[in-house]
């Protein structure tokens, strides 16, 4: 028997915060250092803060996400195609931040995770209001 989509998102949310209280641990051990990865502005500590601060965001729009299908109880190929752009979008979004905090080149990717979100909710919105 599948996974409901829902589930998946469910578990990828606590998921990502778990990692976010894991990163923001490690992160919060230097931050008091101004130096800290070239000081508070670098581009290095900028992209840092953002992938730590995505892991929580994200994790929350996966939450509204499972409670909004759950709600208006949606079904069907767009809930599971909006599953996995938001899915995509909370895996790849830390993940280009985090890379590109190790080399700049990596900020031509952040279509990735752009993308599939909007598309994700373009996709949901789309399934919610034809139900």
């Amino acid at each position: 028997m599948p996974t409901p989509p829902e589930r998946i998102n469910l578990y990828a949310a606590w998921f990502g915060i778990l990692i976010g209280f894991a990163t923001g641990t490690v992160e919060g051990l230097y931050f008091h250092d101004p130096s800290w990865l070239g000081g508070y502005a670098s581009w290095t500590r900028r992209m840092l803060r953002l992938g730590h601060i995505s892991l929580f965001g994200l994790a929350f729009i996966g939450l509204a996400f499972v409670l909004s299908v759950s709600y208006l109880k949606l079904e069907g190929k767009k809930v599971v195609i909006s599953s996995w752009l938001f899915l995509i979008g909370q895996i790849s979004m830390p993940l280009v931040c985090y890379l590109s905090a190790y080399r700049d080149d990596f900020r031509y990717l952040f279509f990735v995770p752009v993308l599939s979100l909007i598309c994700g909710a373009v996709v949901f919105l789309d399934a919610g209001l034809r139900a």
